[in-house]
């Protein structure tokens, strides 16, 4: 075997086995980026500035598997996904497979990333590579440990089903029984990887491993977490985001049964840290007692006051006339293909539609919580964080800045979580435990109320689109023209990503679309306001394909052309494109008459390396009201890991569109957010939820995300549908107001 750690190094590792086999091991492409994640858990071996892991798995003597998955688990199910991607390497027995979330340490930085963050569908795009070696290199280290044993040739060797077995002497070995004389071999530099045709585990619908323990309340989500000695918070920020705390009862609130202490914690100091621009963090008030139910009652009867901000006079209908008239500012050319103007002025028919969609709150089922103990012992500061978050690496930089410590003074735990979407890569719920934890000198966990959590969001950007489409005499379009004005998401997170101007984020789904227009022309005008805006499912794409395949069913009809054949023939140098949309159109009955008084609508859209197709299937009832009967969903992510994980994706993401086309948004008034809670801000509910047939498109091309890309076609595809039933055409989301 190569040599790839120094023989110190080597016995740290084997010694962590406990008998068994401790994996971990540099691989090529995975060098560190300096000031990466501190390195403070116990199973790390390498220096931070050299080596990465790609991957850390052990094999106990009793043969049980248990990986460490770099990415956080909030119910996309990447503690299945990952582990099968390494046990199919490994040739394991999946009966004996365990996974567990891995450390924040530098072993686990993504090599691709530099960092450690879990988002944009994308933790099997992103590890698959490096993860799929550790799995081979494993096994290449068992089959050398029974090659010696045996004194027999590697070979003659060959593994299953987690055994190593040698056909000529009948012999078979047990990766527990090999693993402690595999600890002792060093990993190599470059394993062979399976062919795809040799997948035994990959491809297959298993069952997630988190599953059990979430039933029977093992699981550890961010609320659970219990740390001795805690005390418990909960906070209220500005209402209006921007407003100052300007009075408070202290005297009523220590009154409070079990209340100890009263932390503010102003906007201003983060200003002084040179983070506000990244975690717009309101000024904000926490009450501390000696139990979450204290802590809550303290804080009423605190009362914290903010003063207006001068955002008193914003409101749903002002935010909506800002983006109109922003539709009649000029914006950055993000694409301009051919001479447009030209193209209009041939055209044999001009279509022109405005569309807008509202802010939408994630309303994760599990509300932004965080456990954290500052301490300071003989001088030295130290703090331990326990957080459901999607970006450990963002936390650790804001931490780092905002309490001036060093890396190695921070250990960061990654709990699972009650659903991200996109909210949990934000740090500021980490950044206020942190604070609290230090005013307090105590371990705190600081949990937000719900209306808190819906009322703080970083909410999915309200914004609006216009286009002027030219179409030549066989109603093909010939030119495109499209305005996109939207808040920037990424101008806080990820600066790095704006580039003139332009927010990628905003334009995604919208710059790119695959249809062959020969004149195309898409500007971007940046309309932000004061109301913080993030990543939420989809991000860019969930207004852009309601957008861009509500606008092409409108095409469609003003060419007297069915939806699917229009697509065809606007995407005959897209195999896969092509492909969806002739299983979708099969699999849905679209030829077919629907039952009496039932209408469909279609849409097609590409995020994430992955193409969905959709069909809607509603009908109105007498009281106005519509009802989905079906979804028909056709999903190419290229290759496989589990179908099951992928249709569970699927259908959430569908319910996440279908609620935001339906009735999601939010409603401002006098700077702030109106709704408080899920009485107030509806979602769909259990017996509203449409049959869903899912069809899964199996090919090897390289793996795209499956947590998001069902939310854009899903809100166009109901829209469209409804244009069928009534003959109106929806151009403003939600389409029943709340």
């Amino acid at each position: 075997m190569t040599k790839t750690l120094k023989r110190r190094l080597f016995l740290k590792t084997a010694a962590l086995s406990s008998g068994g086999l401790a994996l971990g091991f540099s691989l090529p492409g995975c060098a560190v980026k300096p000031g990466g994640p501190n390195e403070t858990d116990s199973s790390s071996i390498e220096d931070a500035t050299t080596s990465a892991v790609s991957a850390w798995l052990t094999i106990d003597s009793d043969g049980v598997i248990t990986i460490k998955v770099p990415s956080s688990e909030m119910g996309q199910g990447v503690h299945t996904s990952l582990p099968m991607i390494i046990a199919d390497e490994l040739d394991a027995n999946w009966a004996h497979v365990r996974s567990k979330t891995a450390p924040v340490t530098a072993m686990f930085v993504n090599p691709l990333t530099g960092g450690r963050g879990t988002g944009g569908s994308s933790a099997v795009r992103r590890w698959w590579p490096s993860i799929a070696k550790a799995g081979a290199a494993a096994r290449e280290m068992l089959l050398v440990a029974a090659s010696q044993l045996w004194d027999v040739p590697l070979s003659e060797l060959t593994t299953s089903n987690s055994e190593v077995l040698h056909k000529e002497s009948n012999r078979r070995a047990s990766y527990g029984a090999l693993a402690e004389a595999a600890s002792k071999l060093e990993p190599p530099t470059d394993p062979t990887i399976k062919k795809t045709s040799q997948y035994t585990i990959i491809g297959e619908a298993k069952k997630r491993l988190d599953t059990p323990s979430k039933v029977n309340g093992a699981a550890i989500f961010g609320i659970d977490v219990e740390v001795p000695g805690m005390l418990y918070a909960t906070i209220a920020a500005s209402p209006n985001f921007v407003g100052t705390l300007i009075s408070m009862d202290e005297n009523a609130a220590r009154a409070t049964k079990g209340v100890q202490h009263i932390v503010s914690l102003p906007a201003a100091a983060q200003v002084a840290a040179n983070i506000q621009s990244i975690v717009a963090m309101p000024d904000s008030v926490a009450v501390v007692a000696d139990s979450y139910w204290h802590a809550k009652k303290g804080l009423q009867a605190l009362n914290p006051q903010f003063d207006d901000g001068d955002v008193n006079a914003v409101n749903d209908a002002s935010l909506h006339n800002n983006l109109m008239q922003a539709l009649n500012e000029p914006g950055v050319t993000v694409r301009h293909d051919g001479d447009i103007e030209e193209s209009f002025r041939n055209a044999s028919q001009l279509l022109e539609a405005d569309f807008t969609v509202p802010f939408l709150a994630h309303l994760t089922m599990e509300p932004m919580n965080c456990t954290a103990h500052y301490k300071k012992t003989n001088g030295i500061e130290s703090l331990e964080i326990w957080a459901p978050t999607q970006g450990e690496s963002h936390a650790l930089n804001i931490l780092q800045r905002a309490l001036g410590l060093a890396p190695d003074q921070i250990t960061l735990h990654t709990t699972l979580m009650g659903g991200g979407f996109g909210r949990r890569y934000e740090a500021d719920f980490i950044l206020q435990a942190a604070l609290i934890s230090k005013a307090v000198a105590k371990p705190v966990k600081m949990l937000w109320s719900r209306e808190e959590d819906l009322q703080h969001d970083y909410y999915r950007p309200a914004s609006a689109s216009r286009f002027k489409i030219g179409l030549d005499k066989t109603g093909l379009p010939t030119a495109w023209q499209n305005k996109v004005v939207c808040p920037s998401v990424a101008q806080r997170n990820f600066s790095f990503a704006v580039s003139k101007g332009v927010d990628p984020f905003s334009i995604e789904g919208a710059v790119n679309i695959p249809y062959s227009i020969p004149d195309q022309l898409v500007t971007l005008k940046q309309q932000d306001t004061h109301i913080p805006v993030g990543s939420w499912r989809s991000v860019g794409s969930s207004h852009n394909g309601f957008y861009v395949e509500s606008m092409m069913d409108e095409i469609a009809a003003a060419g007297g052309q069915d939806p699917f054949d229009l697509r065809r023939r606007l995407l005959q140098h897209e195999p896969r494109f092509l492909k969806v949309l002739d299983v979708l159109e099969k699999q849905s009955g679209w030829q077919e008459k629907p039952a009496n008084n039932r209408f469909r609508g279609m849409a097609i859209h590409k995020s994430f390396a992955s193409i969905v197709g959709e069909v809607a299937e509603i009908s109105i009832s007498e009281t106005g009201a519509i009802i989905v009967h079906k979804m028909t969903c056709v999903v190419d992510c290229g290759r496989v890991v589990n179908p099951r994980i992928i249709e569970s994706q699927m259908e959430g993401s569908m319910i996440d569109g279908l609620t935001a086309a339906l009735r999601g948004g939010i409603h401002v008034k006098n700077g702030r957010v109106e709704q408080a809670n899920f009485d107030t801000y509806k979602l769909m509910r259990l017996k509203e939820v449409p049959e869903m047939a899912i069809h899964i498109i199996e090919n090897d091309e390289a793996p795209g995300g499956v947590g998001e890309p069902a939310v854009p076609p899903s809100m166009p595809a109901l829209a469209n549908a409804l244009y069928s039933a009534s003959g109106k055409r929806v151009k403003s989301l939600p389409i029943e107001v709340t």
